[in-house]
């Protein structure tokens, strides 16, 4: 139906000889004002958004096992607790073992953090989840790769969900 089309039927339809012009057009700008607020929320609910967050890049360059960084560097085990301060980290416990994927190598005046992935039966929210962590608070028990690459960092690299 056209626009035009909706007003001639709603004022055909609300015929009052007493009123039948007031009431044509306010029913007339009821239905205009309907095609807007559903355009408009065809609009907003089409429209794609992000929940992400950019956060402070850590570091310009890591160290990776490939170009992708999906290859395991090394298993580590966790000397101590670590409480994530943000979204780009990931909490450990003392003795869960982390598979490292990423080295980040530090700016000047930096920390040494790695990426990588918790697997145990504490935390089960976050298995699986690749996040950042000190490298102070792991030892590595075995490395998979000397074949490594320098990539850079790119902001994708520190946003969170």
């Amino acid at each position: 139906w056209q626009k035009e089309d909706v007003r001639d039927f709603i004022a055909l339809s609300f015929h009052r000889p007493s009123h039948s012009l007031q009431l044509s057009h306010s029913c007339a700008l009821l239905v205009n004002m309907h095609f807007q607020l559903v355009i408009l929320l065809c609009v907003f609910l089409l429209h794609p958004t992000s929940m992400a967050i950019r956060m402070d890049k850590l570091a310009d360059s890591k160290i990776c096992g490939d170009t992708e960084c999906s290859y395991v560097l090394s298993m580590a085990t966790a000397l101590d607790d670590f409480i994530a301060p943000d979204c780009r980290f990931i909490n450990i416990k003392k003795g869960q073992i982390v598979y490292v994927y990423s080295k980040l190598i530090p700016a000047e005046g930096t920390g040494v953090f790695w990426s990588g992935s918790v697997y145990s039966e504490r935390y089960v929210d976050q298995m699986g989840r690749i996040g950042y962590f000190p490298a102070t608070v792991v030892t590595e028990k075995n490395t998979f790769t000397d074949n490594t690459t320098q990539i850079q960092t790119t902001d994708m690299d520190f946003y969170c969900d």
